[in-house]
């Protein structure tokens, strides 16, 4: 992708199994991912750090940052780049000080600007705001004004995702720092072919 568009982060699918690592290797070889976040459904202490060290096998040979939703403890212990918070401002100075100035730190914020300069001021290395489209479930749609707003005013990256098709991607690919894609391309038949088509949007191809 060219230099001034948004870099592509990845959010893993709520359960991961030795077919999906298989698959997401040639994927990462195809396409120019920047991050790579696991967010599954479960819990359970041995499948996540199963799941850790499978993605990691994958993505570490390829520069490819990997990331685990919520759970920073684990973060350290699997040796992954670092967290993304999905409670807003509220763990981000716990998570920073626990995992120390080099790993990355990453905080969802909704549609909230106040929760999203908070986290900021906090030491996160990027901010997530979302959903951007899809089915009205009863959340606040994060704006693209909010977008604009961030890019022209504070100088952490910000990430947009949530119901990201192709149409949000154009409007976003001049404010977003990243976009990140996870059921939009996993739902699909052939992620890779989709990716390359939400890909093109984002160039305006």
């Amino acid at each position: 992708m060219a230099e001034d568009l948004p870099q592509l982060y990845l959010i893993s699918p709520p359960q991961v199994d030795q077919a999906f690592v298989e698959r997401l290797g040639p994927l990462l070889d195809v396409h120019p991912v920047a991050c790579l976040r696991l967010a599954l459904a479960t819990r359970d202490e041995d499948r996540l750090l199963r799941a850790c060290d499978g993605l990691r096998a994958v993505t570490e040979p390829r520069d490819v940052a990997l990331v685990i939703a919520d759970h920073w403890k684990l973060a350290q212990r699997a040796g992954l780049d670092g967290v993304h918070l999905g409670d807003g401002s509220r763990q981000v100075k716990r998570a920073r000080a626990d995992l120390g100035a080099d790993a990355i730190v990453g905080a969802y914020c909704g549609a909230s600007r106040h929760d999203g300069m908070t986290s900021a001021e906090m030491g996160a290395d990027y901010v997530a705001f979302g959903p951007v489209g899809g089915p009205d479930l009863g959340d606040e749609m994060a704006q693209d004004d909010l977008f604009q707003w961030w890019s022209e005013v504070i100088e952490i990256p910000v990430v947009a995702e949530g119901g990201l098709d192709a149409a949000a991607l154009a409007r976003l690919a001049t404010t977003a720092d990243f976009v990140a894609l996870g059921e939009e391309v996993w739902s699909a038949p052939d992620p890779s072919a989709r990716l390359g088509t939400l890909l093109a949007a984002l160039s305006g191809g």
